[in-house]
């Protein structure tokens, strides 16, 4: 029972509060997530209730929605089973988001879209069904070979995603704050390469984070701190074959882009669009 229902179990209204909409299997199929994050029925399949008003109005909070604390909350609210949703692997965090919305709104999505021959704007429906089924994810049972080793990867989690994003933000802003200053030239590329070198050492860490473990001929060593050393100190071919394998690896799970035809009777010409699950703007 969703913990809202658990807090007035006397009231007559108990059983005219929501109930699941639909039942959803993850992509990942529990793994990746830390212990205690997740409780994943008998069934396989996880309960996605409807967003409450309430969900809808704390959505709309920008601090909030800048830190992911909204999305975390929509998460508890609607899909229970998710305990910590800040350990949501990447991987599962569309499939998540897209049955919230289902389940809260209907299967269909509108997005507007200009033609790009005759600039014609119209809204386009996006069937969030069709979405799902056509969702990609790596195979994560594939290692990497390097020699003697073999790095083998995982999905970043939703709370790595996020704080990238806002650290992202916060370094562009950083940058752009110290080009526009009074400061001499000489302190502004001092600061600058200060900031250069935190992004630097951010990315070596992301990539680091999404190592699940790099199997030896004499152990298999998981510790982020020995990966990271070694992401380091290793040859620059090698760390330049392992950023290229996250990021396809990424490249998979992306959405394919809309096929659409325009609605211009004179024109109707197919053009293709991309089409992302934001979770900062999904829920608008």
């Amino acid at each position: 029972m969703n913990e809202d229902q658990n807090n007035n179990v006397n009231n007559p209204l108990n059983s005219y509060f929501r109930k699941p909409v639909i039942h959803m299997a993850l992509p990942s199929k529990g793994k990746f997530y830390t212990p205690g994050s997740i409780n994943i029925p008998p069934t396989g399949e996880l309960p996605v209730y409807p967003m409450t008003a309430l969900d809808e109005i704390s959505y709309k909070t920008p601090d909030a929605l800048f830190n992911g604390s909204a999305v975390v909350d929509v998460i508890k609210s609607c899909i229970p089973s998710i305990i910590d949703p800040w350990q949501i692997p990447q991987i599962d965090l569309s499939t998540i988001l897209s049955n919230i919305r289902l389940a809260s709104f209907g299967e269909e999505l509108e997005i507007e879209t200009v033609c790009p021959k005759c600039s014609e704007e119209s809204t386009y429906s996006v069937d969030l069904r069709d979405v799902n089924d056509h969702l990609q994810f790596p195979d994560y049972n594939k290692g990497l070979s390097a020699g003697d080793l073999t790095v083998y990867f995982k999905p970043l989690t939703y709370k790595q995603v996020n704080d990238g994003g806002r650290l992202s933000f916060e370094e562009q802003q950083l940058s752009k704050a110290i080009i526009d200053s009074d400061l001499d030239e000489a302190e502004k590329i001092k600061r600058m390469t200060a900031a250069f070198k935190n992004i630097s050492n951010y990315t070596i860490e992301t990539l680091g984070d999404s190592i699940n473990l790099i199997k030896t001929p004499g152990a298999d060593v998981t510790e982020r701190e020995y990966i990271i050393d070694y992401l380091q100190h290793c040859d620059r071919s090698i760390f330049n074959r392992i950023k290229e394998r996250i990021i396809a690896d990424r490249g998979i799970s992306d959405i394919k882009p809309l096929k659409i035809t325009c609605d211009n009777k004179e024109c109707k010409h197919t053009y293709t669009q991309p089409f992302t699950i934001d979770p900062s703007h999904f829920f608008d």
